[in-house]
This record gives structure tokens, sequence and C-alpha cells, in this order.
């Protein structure tokens, strides 16, 4: 079968709007979320979180950013519960909405210097709204793809919805670098942070109108009409029945979660603030290790298929581990293009985990419960990972004024994932139909 036959049960072209339907879908979900990120580390410390001290604001800022990801496992049980009950799609199409709304709302807050403390209470309250939305996205977009693909190459097809991460960090670097190239620091403190924010309403009128023509998850319609394979609470199912899938999903989460934010987030702290270079360069760094992260997910799927998911996922993690040491002795060359090299690879590293990841862990679960022992298992993750990852390494840079603790603190997360992995099942091939996908 090839990549233009991608199922038995789904025709060529719908399946392809399917995998487009859900990239695009999850790049406006991420750009949404990313978009924070970014603006945490390069304005809102000075615009909701003044203080005398930089890096002070900075971590104050990051804290509402890990107080999103709070909200994300209450998401996926949330979106997991009902997914599993209702169906993929409709979760899919609320997520959207209400990731959009937040963020759009975000573009019209007032800062600290016009109401005080009301600014950042309603930012955090907002974040909290990106971070729920988000926990139930990752589990559905991965799912309509992966329940409609083959089992062959369930491994590249799903790795699409994967490359929304990418894409939307992308985009939001993107639409932030030449805002900040063609305004002054004074106007775009002032107003041009605004935009980005504001224009998310327009993607997600894009995006919705996409989500809508997709066709429910073939796997779930034939599981729902068997009254056997229903689960009536689906987590509770999850916990009693595949407690060792979730912590295998949370465990190799861990390396691939720390290490992106490290790369995608703290590199604008460190070379703004702790080398003293234009914000210019960190954003232009990540815009273009997105880029290639982008096209070098799928990449790492394929290889999945062939080599299995542990070996490509295992390689990641090791070679992450490595390359956390080379990627600070590269920053501190203060050579963009060097430090744009930094970022390039590490992301690309950081494919060979996110790549097989959808299919690995999709395939961890039975249909009853996969939407919620997905979401569930991947969103406490984030809370232990990506969540605290830009607050750890804040913190330990600035205490020790040194990036060997942010590394070793990258090598321990690996070590956690690469025990995960030696610990799980390799499932490449197995059916997602059958009652256990196994």
């Amino acid at each position: 079968m090839t990549a233009t036959q991608p199922t038995s049960r789904t025709s060529s072209s719908k399946f392809v709007r399917i995998v487009g339907a859900s990239l695009i879908g999850t790049t406006i979900e991420w750009y949404d979320f990313f978009l924070y990120s970014s603006a945490a580390a390069l304005v809102f410390n000075k615009l909701f979180f003044p203080t005398a001290d930089p890096l002070t604001g900075t971590l104050l800022a990051f804290l509402t950013y890990a107080i999103g990801f709070l909200a994300r496992p209450i998401g996926g049980l949330v979106f997991g519960h009902f997914g599993d009950k209702l169906g993929r799609k409709k979760l899919l199409v609320l997520s959207l909405l209400l990731m959009g709304g937040s963020t759009f709302a975000m573009g019209l807050l007032p800062t600290y210097a016009a109401i005080g403390v009301g600014a950042p209470l309603l930012l955090t309250l907002l974040r909290l709204v990106q971070g729920f939305a988000l926990g139930g996205e990752w589990g559905g977009a991965v799912l309509i793809v992966s329940e409609h693909g083959d089992d062959r190459r369930r491994g590249f097809w799903a790795s699409w919805p994967q490359c929304g991460a990418p894409g939307g960090n992308l985009l939001a670097t993107a639409v932030l670098a030449v805002l900040s190239a063609v305004q002054t620091d004074e106007a775009f403190n002032s107003w041009g942070w605004r935009v980005p924010f504001l224009l998310s309403g327009v993607l997600v009128v894009m995006g919705l109108w996409i989500r809508l023509t997709v066709s429910e998850s073939p796997v779930f319609l034939a599981a729902a009409a068997k009254a056997e394979q229903r689960a009536h609470v689906p987590v509770v199912e999850v916990f009693r029945r595949n407690w060792r899938e979730v912590l295998v999903t949370i465990g190799a989460r861990m390396a691939e979660n720390v290490s992106y934010y490290v790369l995608t987030a703290f590199i604008l702290v460190y070379v703004t603030t702790g080398l003293g270079l234009a914000r210019g360069v960190g954003l232009t760094a990540v815009m273009v290790g997105s880029a290639v992260h982008f096209a070098s997910i799928p990449l790492w799927g394929a290889l999945s298929d062939k080599l299995g998911r542990r070996p490509v996922y295992l390689f990641g993690a090791i070679a992450m581990a490595v390359w956390s040491f080379a990627f600070f002795a590269l920053l501190d060359s203060r050579s963009t293009p060097v430090i744009v090299l930094a970022a390039t690879v590490g992301l690309v590293l950081h494919g060979a985990m996110y790549g097989p990841q959808a299919a690995f862990m999709s395939e961890q679960y039975p249909t009853r419960v996969r939407y919620t022992g997905l979401s569930v298992g991947g969103q406490l993750s984030s809370i232990a990972a990506g969540a605290v990852a830009p607050l750890v390494a804040v913190a330990l840079f600035q205490h020790y004024k040194s990036t060997l603790p942010v590394s070793l603190y990258v090598v321990a997360m690996c070590a956690l994932t690469v025990v995960a992995l030696l610990a799980a099942r390799e499932t490449a091939g197995t059916s997602l139909a059958a009652e256990r996908a196994r």
C-alpha cells in the first residue's frame, strides 16, 4: 500500500483532506498556544509583570504560561470522556473555538499600567481556557487521522498532525519577527504585540470551515455500534485497566516536552537576557528551526513504520541528551548563523521523538478509551515536563549563572524517557480496530 492509498476504509482524496484538516487545525491551535510563550519571553514581563529585575518579570510571565498547562489534564479528561462517548469530530470543533476565542481576547486585554493587578489576573484566566482547549485538542487530532489510516503506514500519516506544533510555532514566531522588524520597540510594546493575538480570530474561522468538512472516525463508529465496546466512565477504565500504558505515555513525553520548550522558549530568554543579543536573533533561530522541524517530523514517522516506534524514539531521546550540551556551547558563540544551527539541529533531533509519538501512543489503548487514555496520559506529562521547563530553566540559569544545570536537567528527562520506552511494547503495525490495540 502506497502513500497515495492510505486505507481501505477511506478513499485517498478523502483521507488527504482529513489529514489536511487535522494539520491546519492543530497548526492554528499551537499558533495560539505558542504565541503566548513567545510573548511571555519578550513583552509580557514588561506589560503585565513589571519588576526591577527583568529575569524575575520573565519568571512571573512564565508562571502564567505554566498555569495553562495545569488546565490541560482537565481538558484532556473532559474532552477524552466525551470524545470516547460522542465521537472525535465534535470535540475537535469545540477545542478550536475555545482556543481561538481566548487568544483573540488576549489581544484586547488592558495592561498592568491601565488596570493594575486585574491585568495579570485576566491574562491568567484566559491562559487557563487555552490550556483546557489544548488538552483536548491533541488526542482528538491524532486519533481522527490514526483511526482513518491503515496500519502499515500509521507512523507516517499520524505524524502530520504533529507538524501542527512546529507549524504553529513557525507562524507565531514569524508574525512576531515581522512586527519586531518593522516597528520600534516602543510601538511593539505599546500596541504591536496585540496584532498576532487578534489575527487568531481570522485563523479560527478558516480552521472551523475546514474541520466541519471531515468525517467521523470509522473505528470509533464501529466500536460505538457495539454496546459491549462502550466504556461507561472512560477515565475509570483507563486507570483500572491501562495504568501501565498511561505511565508509558507520561514517561515517553518527558524528554520530548522539556527539550522542546528549552529549544523554543528558553532560547529567547537566554539569547536576549543572558547574551544581550537582539530579540530578532532568537526569533530567527526558532523560525528557521521550526521550518526544518516541520519537514523532518513525517520523515521520522515514516522511519518508525519501517524500523519500529521504539528504536526511532530511543534514538531521539539519547541524541537530545548529548545535544543539550552542544546547544548552549553554540549559543555562546553569539553568532547568528551558529545560533540558528543550534536550534535547527536540536529540533530535528526532537522530531525523532515527536514523529513516531502519535502512532505509538494511539496504539497503546483500546478504542473504547483511546481518546481518554491518550489525552490524560499526554497532558499529565505536560504538567511535569512542559509546564515547568521554562520556569526551571530560567531559575537554574538565574541561580547558577550557567547553562550547565539546564543541560543536566534535559539529560535527566531524557533518562526518564529511555526507561519508559524500554518498558513499553513495540506497537508498529498493530490494528486500532481490534478491541485492544495490541
